[in-house]
């Protein structure tokens, strides 16, 4: 019980406790958003916020996640030059690069022309305000979860943000103003200024507590040939998490479209397990490499794979008792999209017990082969849509995200295998020879 309250597995504990609660504002918060606005704003500010989200993820060009390498990596070797030039270079970095991304998306609309003559057009512009905030608070994300201050770096961003846009949602109708999502995105300008402004500040404060100041060292070319990979194999899994409903939006009626949906969203708390597991081991697993600690190396990893897959199993198992209820809360015929979710919840649990093949990959080195991986299960996942789907219909979707799923996780903690030597599957009947 010691080991499970400290270290990587409290932490990971303290994520997935934010990540559910960022799950259940996130639900309130679609629900206020839609009853406020209607189905057409809701729609322009769901679509926007998407964009958002894919675009000011990627904008850091992998920096974020590469803070969780570099950082402690630098720290384990003392090289603390290096250390406050990536802290410094990664932020100036991820600003530029998110205004070259929202100026250069400004661009293409206006040429586009039609979208800045209809309902998107002052959304849009307000949207290019909050990317770059919106990749400055995933870039503090990263450094935060680099040094193991995992409430600091996921507290803000899911719980603050989120809580300040609904806050300022109902605060704005209620002084008057419009239900528009051009007043949606205005508040989500606010929230998310007010939520990094605030992440900064005490994250700087922690860090001048731990780095006196001197000399900074630069090092572009290694950071970036590690993080643009991670960066394009990011890219690549969020378009995977809805290449299905893109799928689906051309083969079959939208009322069907919507009970997938459904069963993906209810699906998203069994994938916080990951989330949270990443969030706690990714950093650690960099710091005992660098240190040349292989035994201590391969017990994180043997713990984070039996602990994910054991958490894995207890929420889908929560979730599916659950689903009928939640599924509900939609609407009665949502209920349908049961056999859905079970079928996304076997995938995830079935990946689970391949360990953390990827975090490796983009931790230790291999991050391109990560990403080669990422792109080629993208294109399975896709393909297997437009295959099964046809054939078995919407469920045909959920056996095709299962499956891509799972070969995924096997192709990562085989590439992980073969890279580095390490054996990340939980070594259970099968798996189990595979270790010996």
């Amino acid at each position: 019980m010691t080991r499970l309250r400290g270290g990587a597995a409290g932490a990971a504990i303290h994520v997935f406790a934010i990540r559910i609660g960022a799950a259940g504002f996130a639900y309130v918060g679609q629900v206020l958003m839609a009853r406020l606005m209607g189905g057409t704003e809701y729609g322009i500010f769901a679509a926007i916020w998407v964009w958002i989200a894919i675009l000011g993820h990627s904008a850091t060009l992998g920096l974020s996640q590469g803070a969780c390498r570099f950082i402690p990596a630098d720290q384990a070797r003392g090289d603390l030059a290096a250390v406050r030039a990536y802290l410094i270079g990664g932020a100036t970095v991820t600003l530029a690069s998110a205004l070259a991304v929202a100026l250069g998306g400004l661009a293409l609309v206006w040429v586009e022309g039609s979208l800045l003559e209809g309902p998107y057009a002052a959304p849009l512009l307000v949207a290019a305000l909050v990317l770059p905030l919106f990749a400055l608070q995933d870039y503090c994300e990263g450094v935060a979860r680099g040094q193991n201050w995992a409430v600091l770096a996921i507290a803000p961003p899911y719980l603050l943000r989120q809580g300040l846009i609904m806050a300022a949602m109902l605060a704005a109708v209620g002084f008057g103003a419009p239900a528009e999502a051009r007043v949606a995105v205005l508040c989500t300008l606010m929230a998310t200024g007010i939520a990094v402004s605030i992440q900064a500040a005490l994250l700087l404060r922690r860090l001048q507590a731990i780095l006196p100041t001197g000399p900074r060292r630069y090092a572009w070319r290694r950071w970036l040939r590690a993080c643009l990979p991670i960066a394009g194999s990011d890219l690549a899994t969020s378009a995977a998490s809805f290449i299905d409903v893109v799928v689906l939006s051309l083969l079959v009626p939208p009322a069907t479209v919507g009970l997938y949906f459904a069963a993906t969203r209810i699906q998203q708390f069994v994938v916080f397990v990951h989330f949270a597991a990443t969030a706690a081991t990714a950093q650690r697993f960099t710091a005992a490499h660098a240190a040349g600690d292989r035994a201590r190396l391969a017990d994180l990893i043997a713990l984070q794979a039996r602990l994910t897959l054991a958490a894995t199993v207890l929420i889908g198992i929560a979730v599916l008792a659950a689903a009928p209820l939640l599924l509900g809360l939609f609407g009665p015929e949502f209920r349908d999209s049961l056999p859905l979710l079970a079928v996304l919840v076997a995938g995830s649990v079935a990946a689970s017990a391949f360990g953390p093949g990827e975090d490796l990959l983009n931790m230790l080195g291999g991050e391109r082969l990560a990403a080669g991986v990422a792109v080629g299960m993208l294109g399975l996942a896709g393909g297997l849509c437009f295959i099964l789907v046809p054939m078995l219909g919407v469920i045909g979707a959920a056996v095709a995200m299962a499956l891509a799923t799972v070969v995924r996780a096997a192709a990562m903690a085989w590439a992980a295998h073969a890279v580095h030597g390490l054996v990340t599957p939980v070594r259970i009947g099968l798996f189990g020879r595979w270790g010996r």
